[in-house]
């Protein structure tokens, strides 16, 4: 399993990034049911904080943008999926002991890792881009002036040219 894979399961809700219960069933190969009943089971260990029921507008919009979503079709439609932050991952290798819940955790973190390494990345980026763009704004603006004199004056020229010329002519 590739972490971009994973990358394309994680979704932004809440202002937070978030695997649903359908996916993570998928990558540990068990089925949803078996999933949540685990985390039922052991409900106090997923607080709000890690866990949480998407609401029903939330579903549907995201039943609407994603094609996985909308087609779970043995899905109750009155129950929505869970929604797991990274703590919550974390927290379901304690509840699934199986080999395959391991080293699925180990690279869903590994995932999580990569997308916070990123948003770090582009911030830096842009803010360098824009420290860049305050720095070189007025040379820029300099030899936009300059450009835009030559054209005037090329147009200028062309203008004077056309005229009638008075005073002293040469044969």
């Amino acid at each position: 399993m590739h972490l971009s894979t994973i990358q394309h399961k994680i979704y932004e809700i809440r202002n937070q990034k978030v695997l649903l219960d359908f996916d993570l069933a998928e990558l540990y190969e068990v089925e949803t049911k078996r999933l949540n009943e685990a985390v039922k089971r052991n409900s106090d260990r997923f607080p709000e904080r890690f866990m949480f029921r998407l609401t029903m507008e939330e579903w549907d919009s995201m039943r609407s943008q994603i094609a996985t979503a909308s087609n779970q079709s043995k899905r109750n439609t009155h129950i929505t999926p869970f929604a797991f932050t990274e703590h919550g991952v974390t927290m379901l290798a304690s509840v699934l002991r199986s080999k395959k819940a391991v080293e699925t955790n180990i690279l869903i973190v590994d995932a999580f890792i990569a997308l916070k390494e990123f948003a770090l990345n582009y911030v830096e980026l842009s803010t360098k881009l824009k420290e860049i763009e305050t720095a070189y704004s007025q040379q820029f603006k300099d030899v936009y002036d300059a450009i835009n004199y030559l054209l005037q004056k090329d147009q200028l020229t062309i203008k004077q040219a056309s005229r009638k010329r008075i005073g002293f002519k040469e044969n």
